[in-house]
Protein backbone atom coordinates (compact mmCIF):
# COMPACT_ATOMS: atom_id res chain seq x y z
CA UNK A 1 0.00 0.00 0.00
CA UNK A 2 1.46 3.41 -0.91
CA UNK A 3 2.63 5.65 1.92
CA UNK A 4 -0.13 8.26 1.75
CA UNK A 5 1.34 10.33 4.58
CA UNK A 6 4.56 10.77 2.57
CA UNK A 7 2.50 12.04 -0.36
CA UNK A 8 0.83 14.65 1.83
CA UNK A 9 4.21 15.67 3.28
CA UNK A 10 5.51 16.25 -0.25
CA UNK A 11 2.57 18.50 -1.07
CA UNK A 12 2.94 20.29 2.26
CA UNK A 13 6.60 21.11 1.61
CA UNK A 14 5.75 22.67 -1.73
CA UNK A 15 2.87 24.63 -0.21
CA UNK A 16 5.11 26.08 2.52
CA UNK A 17 7.68 27.35 0.01
CA UNK A 18 4.93 28.94 -2.09
CA UNK A 19 3.49 30.50 1.08
CA UNK A 20 6.95 31.88 1.86
CA UNK A 21 6.96 33.54 -1.55
CA UNK A 22 3.50 34.97 -0.89
CA UNK A 23 4.76 36.43 2.42
CA UNK A 24 7.75 37.94 0.62
CA UNK A 25 5.42 39.52 -1.93
CA UNK A 26 3.11 40.80 0.78
CA UNK A 27 5.94 42.32 2.81
CA UNK A 28 7.38 44.10 -0.22
CA UNK A 29 10.97 43.17 0.68
CA UNK A 30 11.68 42.24 -2.95
CA UNK A 31 10.33 45.47 -4.38
CA UNK A 32 7.79 45.84 -7.16
CA UNK A 33 9.78 43.83 -9.69
CA UNK A 34 10.96 41.13 -7.29
CA UNK A 35 8.78 38.36 -8.68
CA UNK A 36 9.80 39.08 -12.26
CA UNK A 37 13.48 39.19 -11.27
CA UNK A 38 13.18 35.79 -9.58
CA UNK A 39 11.50 34.36 -12.66
CA UNK A 40 14.26 35.67 -14.90
CA UNK A 41 16.96 34.16 -12.66
CA UNK A 42 15.17 30.82 -12.83
CA UNK A 43 14.66 31.04 -16.59
CA UNK A 44 18.10 32.25 -17.62
CA UNK A 45 20.38 30.71 -14.96
CA UNK A 46 19.03 28.15 -12.50
CA UNK A 47 16.77 26.09 -14.77
CA UNK A 48 19.26 25.68 -17.64
CA UNK A 49 21.84 24.55 -15.07
CA UNK A 50 19.35 22.08 -13.57
CA UNK A 51 18.55 20.65 -16.99
CA UNK A 52 22.19 20.38 -17.97
CA UNK A 53 23.22 18.67 -14.73
CA UNK A 54 20.18 16.34 -14.64
CA UNK A 55 20.60 15.11 -18.19
CA UNK A 56 24.39 14.86 -17.94
CA UNK A 57 24.18 12.66 -14.83
CA UNK A 58 21.12 10.54 -15.77
CA UNK A 59 20.99 7.25 -17.63
CA UNK A 60 19.26 8.79 -20.61
CA UNK A 61 19.64 5.66 -22.72
CA UNK A 62 17.41 3.45 -20.55
CA UNK A 63 14.84 6.23 -20.21
CA UNK A 64 13.86 6.13 -23.90
CA UNK A 65 11.46 3.21 -23.61
CA UNK A 66 7.82 2.56 -22.78
CA UNK A 67 7.60 5.16 -19.97
CA UNK A 68 9.04 7.81 -22.30
CA UNK A 69 6.47 6.94 -24.98
CA UNK A 70 3.66 7.19 -22.44
CA UNK A 71 4.92 10.52 -21.08
CA UNK A 72 5.33 12.01 -24.55
CA UNK A 73 2.14 10.53 -25.99
CA UNK A 74 -0.13 11.51 -23.11
CA UNK A 75 1.27 15.07 -23.04
CA UNK A 76 0.98 15.62 -26.79
CA UNK A 77 -2.50 14.09 -27.01
CA UNK A 78 -3.74 16.25 -24.11
CA UNK A 79 -2.18 19.39 -25.57
CA UNK A 80 -3.74 18.62 -28.96
CA UNK A 81 -7.17 18.18 -27.37
CA UNK A 82 -6.80 21.58 -25.71
CA UNK A 83 -5.79 23.28 -28.95
CA UNK A 84 -8.48 21.60 -31.06
CA UNK A 85 -11.38 21.63 -28.61
CA UNK A 86 -10.77 24.01 -25.73
CA UNK A 87 -9.17 26.88 -27.62
CA UNK A 88 -12.20 27.55 -29.85
CA UNK A 89 -14.48 27.25 -26.82
CA UNK A 90 -12.57 29.85 -24.79
CA UNK A 91 -11.67 32.05 -27.77
CA UNK A 92 -7.93 32.40 -27.15
CA UNK A 93 -5.26 33.88 -29.36
CA UNK A 94 -2.39 31.65 -30.44
CA UNK A 95 0.24 32.54 -27.77
CA UNK A 96 -2.27 32.19 -24.93
CA UNK A 97 -3.47 28.91 -26.45
CA UNK A 98 0.08 27.52 -26.39
CA UNK A 99 0.36 28.43 -22.70
CA UNK A 100 -3.05 26.83 -22.13
CA UNK A 101 -1.93 23.66 -23.88
CA UNK A 102 1.19 23.53 -21.70
CA UNK A 103 -0.95 24.16 -18.61
CA UNK A 104 -3.00 21.09 -19.50
CA UNK A 105 -0.06 18.77 -20.17
CA UNK A 106 3.24 19.96 -18.66
CA UNK A 107 3.83 17.94 -15.48
CA UNK A 108 5.32 19.08 -12.21
CA UNK A 109 7.88 16.27 -12.32
CA UNK A 110 10.65 18.11 -10.48
CA UNK A 111 9.50 19.41 -7.10
CA UNK A 112 6.34 17.28 -6.73
CA UNK A 113 7.24 14.35 -8.96
CA UNK A 114 10.22 13.18 -6.93
CA UNK A 115 8.50 13.02 -3.49
CA UNK A 116 5.33 11.52 -4.97
CA UNK A 117 7.25 8.93 -6.98
CA UNK A 118 9.18 8.01 -3.85
CA UNK A 119 6.04 7.75 -1.71
CA UNK A 120 3.72 6.01 -4.17
CA UNK A 121 6.11 4.08 -6.39
CA UNK A 122 9.11 3.74 -4.05
CA UNK A 123 11.26 4.77 -7.00
CA UNK A 124 12.31 8.39 -7.51
CA UNK A 125 13.83 7.57 -10.91
CA UNK A 126 10.34 6.87 -12.30
CA UNK A 127 10.08 10.56 -13.18
CA UNK A 128 13.21 10.54 -15.38
CA UNK A 129 11.48 9.63 -18.71
CA UNK A 130 8.89 12.40 -18.29
CA UNK A 131 11.57 14.80 -17.10
CA UNK A 132 13.75 14.13 -20.13
CA UNK A 133 10.81 14.50 -22.52
CA UNK A 134 9.77 17.82 -20.99
CA UNK A 135 13.15 19.47 -20.61
CA UNK A 136 14.81 18.12 -23.75
CA UNK A 137 11.89 18.28 -26.17
CA UNK A 138 8.60 19.70 -24.91
CA UNK A 139 9.85 22.90 -23.26
CA UNK A 140 12.32 23.91 -26.01
CA UNK A 141 9.79 23.28 -28.78
CA UNK A 142 6.97 25.10 -26.97
CA UNK A 143 9.20 28.05 -26.11
CA UNK A 144 10.41 28.26 -29.68
CA UNK A 145 6.79 28.39 -30.87
CA UNK A 146 6.00 31.09 -28.30
CA UNK A 147 9.05 33.06 -29.37
CA UNK A 148 7.92 32.94 -33.01
CA UNK A 149 4.29 33.79 -32.20
CA UNK A 150 5.22 36.76 -30.02
CA UNK A 151 7.88 38.13 -32.34
CA UNK A 152 7.28 41.28 -34.31
CA UNK A 153 7.47 39.27 -37.53
CA UNK A 154 4.56 36.99 -36.57
CA UNK A 155 5.33 34.57 -39.40
CA UNK A 156 7.48 31.54 -40.05
CA UNK A 157 11.01 32.51 -40.95
CA UNK A 158 13.24 29.50 -41.61
CA UNK A 159 16.42 31.24 -40.49
CA UNK A 160 14.73 32.63 -37.40
CA UNK A 161 13.15 29.24 -36.64
CA UNK A 162 16.58 27.59 -36.73
CA UNK A 163 18.27 30.30 -34.68
CA UNK A 164 15.51 30.76 -32.06
CA UNK A 165 16.24 27.55 -30.09
CA UNK A 166 19.93 28.45 -29.98
CA UNK A 167 18.98 31.69 -28.18
CA UNK A 168 16.75 29.80 -25.74
CA UNK A 169 18.50 28.99 -22.42
CA UNK A 170 16.18 26.02 -21.79
CA UNK A 171 17.07 24.44 -25.12
CA UNK A 172 20.77 25.19 -24.72
CA UNK A 173 20.85 23.70 -21.23
CA UNK A 174 19.04 20.55 -22.38
CA UNK A 175 21.22 20.18 -25.48
CA UNK A 176 24.45 20.56 -23.50
CA UNK A 177 23.17 18.04 -20.93
CA UNK A 178 22.42 15.44 -23.60
CA UNK A 179 25.80 16.13 -25.20
CA UNK A 180 27.59 15.68 -21.86
CA UNK A 181 25.73 12.40 -21.27
CA UNK A 182 26.85 11.11 -24.67
CA UNK A 183 30.54 11.88 -24.13
CA UNK A 184 32.83 8.86 -23.62
CA UNK A 185 34.29 10.55 -20.52
CA UNK A 186 32.92 12.36 -17.49
CA UNK A 187 32.84 16.14 -17.43
CA UNK A 188 35.30 17.34 -14.76
CA UNK A 189 33.81 17.78 -11.28
CA UNK A 190 35.16 21.32 -11.08
CA UNK A 191 32.76 22.17 -13.94
CA UNK A 192 29.74 20.06 -13.01
CA UNK A 193 29.67 20.86 -9.30
CA UNK A 194 28.92 24.61 -9.61
CA UNK A 195 26.41 23.86 -12.37
CA UNK A 196 24.68 21.38 -10.07
CA UNK A 197 24.64 23.88 -7.19
CA UNK A 198 23.03 26.54 -9.37
CA UNK A 199 20.57 23.95 -10.66
CA UNK A 200 19.48 23.07 -7.13
CA UNK A 201 18.18 26.63 -6.80
CA UNK A 202 15.75 26.25 -9.72
CA UNK A 203 12.89 24.50 -7.91
CA UNK A 204 12.79 26.58 -4.69
CA UNK A 205 13.26 29.84 -6.59
CA UNK A 206 10.50 28.92 -9.05
CA UNK A 207 8.17 28.13 -6.14
CA UNK A 208 9.09 31.38 -4.37
CA UNK A 209 8.47 33.38 -7.55
CA UNK A 210 5.17 31.58 -7.96
CA UNK A 211 4.19 32.58 -4.42
CA UNK A 212 5.23 36.19 -5.01
CA UNK A 213 3.00 36.22 -8.09
CA UNK A 214 0.03 35.02 -6.05
CA UNK A 215 0.06 38.06 -3.76
CA UNK A 216 -2.37 40.70 -4.88
CA UNK A 217 -3.73 38.42 -7.58
CA UNK A 218 -6.22 35.97 -6.03
CA UNK A 219 -6.75 32.76 -7.94
CA UNK A 220 -9.77 32.70 -10.27
CA UNK A 221 -10.54 36.37 -9.65
CA UNK A 222 -13.52 37.54 -11.69
CA UNK A 223 -12.50 39.88 -14.49
CA UNK A 224 -8.80 38.94 -14.24
CA UNK A 225 -8.62 35.19 -14.52
CA UNK A 226 -9.70 33.45 -17.75
CA UNK A 227 -11.88 31.07 -15.75
CA UNK A 228 -13.17 28.96 -18.63
CA UNK A 229 -9.66 28.45 -19.95
CA UNK A 230 -8.38 27.55 -16.48
CA UNK A 231 -11.24 25.08 -16.03
CA UNK A 232 -10.50 23.49 -19.41
CA UNK A 233 -6.74 23.15 -18.86
CA UNK A 234 -7.20 21.95 -15.27
CA UNK A 235 -9.78 19.30 -16.21
CA UNK A 236 -7.54 18.01 -18.97
CA UNK A 237 -4.51 17.99 -16.65
CA UNK A 238 -6.17 16.23 -13.70
CA UNK A 239 -8.35 13.81 -15.67
CA UNK A 240 -7.56 13.87 -19.39
CA UNK A 241 -3.81 13.25 -19.24
CA UNK A 242 -3.97 10.35 -16.72
CA UNK A 243 -6.68 8.72 -18.86
CA UNK A 244 -4.57 9.18 -21.99
CA UNK A 245 -1.56 7.70 -20.20
CA UNK A 246 -3.59 4.69 -19.06
CA UNK A 247 -4.91 4.00 -22.55
CA UNK A 248 -1.48 4.31 -24.17
CA UNK A 249 0.29 2.27 -21.49
CA UNK A 250 -2.31 -0.48 -21.06
CA UNK A 251 -3.68 -0.94 -24.57
CA UNK A 252 -0.91 0.20 -26.92
CA UNK A 253 2.14 -0.91 -24.94
CA UNK A 254 0.65 -3.71 -22.84
CA UNK A 255 2.06 -2.33 -19.58
CA UNK A 256 0.64 -3.66 -16.32
CA UNK A 257 1.31 -3.79 -12.61
CA UNK A 258 3.86 -1.38 -11.20
CA UNK A 259 4.86 -0.05 -14.62
CA UNK A 260 1.27 0.89 -15.43
CA UNK A 261 0.81 2.51 -12.01
CA UNK A 262 3.97 4.56 -12.49
CA UNK A 263 2.95 5.77 -15.96
CA UNK A 264 -0.48 6.94 -14.78
CA UNK A 265 0.74 8.53 -11.52
CA UNK A 266 3.39 10.57 -13.36
CA UNK A 267 0.76 11.73 -15.88
CA UNK A 268 -1.52 12.80 -13.01
CA UNK A 269 1.01 15.26 -11.57
CA UNK A 270 -0.26 18.86 -11.57
CA UNK A 271 0.72 21.70 -13.88
CA UNK A 272 4.33 22.70 -13.29
CA UNK A 273 5.20 26.14 -11.97
CA UNK A 274 7.66 26.21 -14.88
CA UNK A 275 4.75 27.01 -17.19
CA UNK A 276 4.21 30.21 -15.19
CA UNK A 277 7.93 30.97 -15.49
CA UNK A 278 7.82 30.40 -19.25
CA UNK A 279 4.68 32.49 -19.73
CA UNK A 280 6.19 35.32 -17.64
CA UNK A 281 9.15 35.36 -19.99
CA UNK A 282 6.83 36.22 -22.91
CA UNK A 283 4.15 38.07 -20.94
CA UNK A 284 1.33 35.95 -22.35
CA UNK A 285 -1.10 33.65 -20.53
CA UNK A 286 0.51 34.17 -17.12
CA UNK A 287 -2.75 34.25 -15.17
CA UNK A 288 -3.97 31.00 -16.68
CA UNK A 289 -0.62 29.33 -16.01
CA UNK A 290 -0.65 30.49 -12.39
CA UNK A 291 -4.28 29.60 -11.70
CA UNK A 292 -4.00 26.23 -13.45
CA UNK A 293 -0.98 25.33 -11.34
CA UNK A 294 -2.85 26.14 -8.12
CA UNK A 295 -6.10 24.40 -9.11
CA UNK A 296 -4.43 21.25 -10.44
CA UNK A 297 -2.10 21.00 -7.43
CA UNK A 298 -5.08 21.02 -5.07
CA UNK A 299 -7.11 18.63 -7.23
CA UNK A 300 -4.33 16.15 -7.90
CA UNK A 301 -4.14 15.05 -4.25
CA UNK A 302 -7.40 13.04 -4.36
CA UNK A 303 -6.75 12.03 -7.98
CA UNK A 304 -3.37 10.46 -7.18
CA UNK A 305 -4.73 8.83 -4.04
CA UNK A 306 -7.49 7.17 -6.10
CA UNK A 307 -5.01 6.03 -8.77
CA UNK A 308 -2.69 4.64 -6.10
CA UNK A 309 -5.50 2.67 -4.46
CA UNK A 310 -7.08 1.38 -7.69
CA UNK A 311 -3.89 0.49 -9.60
CA UNK A 312 -1.54 -0.01 -6.66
Amino acid sequence: MPDLSAILIGFGSVALIIFGGWLAGRSGVLGKGGGLALNMVVYWVAMPCMLLHTLATSDTGSAFGGPFIVAAGSALVTAAVYLLVARPAVNQRAPEAVVGAMSSSYNNVANLGIPIATAVLHDATAIVPALIFQIAFYAPISLTILDILTSRHGRLDIRRTIMTPLKNPIFVGAALGLLAAALPFDVPTVVMQPIGLLGQAAVPLALLAFGVGLYGSPVLRRGTSPRRAVLASSALKNIGQPVAAYLIAAFLLGMEGHALLAAVVIAALPTAQNVYTFSSRFGRGTVQARDSAVVTTLACVPVILVIAVVLG
